[in-house]
């Protein structure tokens, strides 16, 4: 019982420590035997932490206990370091200030006006649509810091789900209740062929018409690769891939180069060296989503950019 009532009064007293000190507030065992060995002073120590003297005694014993060494020799009112305790002090001094330094940056990061959001998107979105959000977001918040990371879908996810990013926007729109997503909009994909194609003079084709062509194609993991995959099944045929690769741009130009057919979304600016050619399929098309991880909590700059893009969805430049 005596022992409850100890950590009670010790955990009260650090409650009420003042906040410039997240040291002793986030590691008071510590901080406490700190300030003792400083001060090599219990009652002082006591009298500078705000917590009285016999708790602080009782806590630097239970922290002696715990580390089956003896830290402290007593002397009358003063106490001095034993060998063990040296040793020991200069470790928790550097504990001390990794702790400080990382209460800072945790809220830093967290600081609605400074604070970082890290942001992952597909490769297609970063020519034209992420730039615009990035552009109109810091109107409203011009301190706000982004860490951007283009990634291929099943990646982005995975790095999602582990906390390494705050939000993704990508394609097509994932499953699985531990994932939360909003529409934002779809984009019609189109056969890209070179201009000089024996289809190029057409508006729109069926993807089986070109089942004997070679394709160029995203590598596996991305989205839109799934989605081409699936429209060639549809179409009654297994695609013969010539080359893979991880931005669209380049597959626009592999084709440009004469190296195969593409299924992409709509180019940003027009190619004289290639024709984009409507798909009749249904199903020739991809949904663009925004992802988070299903009730973890977001620091107030991911949630105010969350609720940007999703305030402004309709404005994306999706050139469907």
């Amino acid at each position: 019982m005596q022992q409850r009532r100890d950590a009670d009064v010790t955990a009260l007293s650090t409650a009420e420590l003042a906040p410039g000190t997240p040291a002793v507030l986030l590691a008071p065992p510590l901080a406490q035997f700190a300030a003792v060995a400083r001060l090599e002073h219990v009652t002082r120590a006591a009298a500078e932490l705000g917590m009285p003297q016999p708790t602080l005694s009782r806590a630097v014993a239970r922290l002696e206990a715990e580390l089956g060494v003896a830290l402290l020799a007593r002397e009358g009112r003063t106490v001095r370091l034993t060998r063990a305790g040296e040793i020991f002090r200069a470790a928790v001094e550097r504990a001390l200030a990794e702790v400080e330094r990382g209460a800072e940056a945790a809220r830093a990061e967290a600081d609605p006006v400074g604070g970082r959001v890290a942001f992952g998107f597909q490769h297609t979105m970063g020519s034209e649509t992420v730039p615009m959000l990035l552009r109109g977001f810091r109107v409203g918040h011009p301190r706000v810091r982004f860490q951007l990371v283009q990634e291929y879908t099943d990646s982005m996810l995975q790095r999602l789900r582990e906390g390494e990013l705050d939000l993704c926007l990508v394609s097509p729109r994932p499953d699985g209740p531990e994932l939360t997503s909003r529409r934002l909009g779809e984009q019609r994909l189109r056969l890209v062929v070179p201009a000089e194609h024996r289809l190029a003079g057409r508006q729109r084709v069926r993807l089986g018409e070109v089942s004997g062509d070679a394709f160029v194609m995203l590598a596996p993991g991305y989205g839109l690769r799934r989605i081409a995959d699936a429209l060639c099944a549809e179409a009654g045929f297994t695609p013969r891939v010539s080359f893979e690769g991880e931005e669209a741009e380049t597959l626009r130009g592999l084709v440009a180069a004469g190296l195969g057919v593409a299924v992409l979304p709509p180019a940003t600016a027009p190619r004289p060296e290639l024709t984009e050619l409507g798909l009749s399929s249904a199903g020739a098309r991809r949904e663009l989503a925004l992802v988070w991880v299903t009730g973890r909590p977001l620091t107030p700059p991911v949630e105010a950019f969350r609720a940007y893009v999703l305030s402004v969805r309709d404005q994306l430049p999706l050139h469907s």
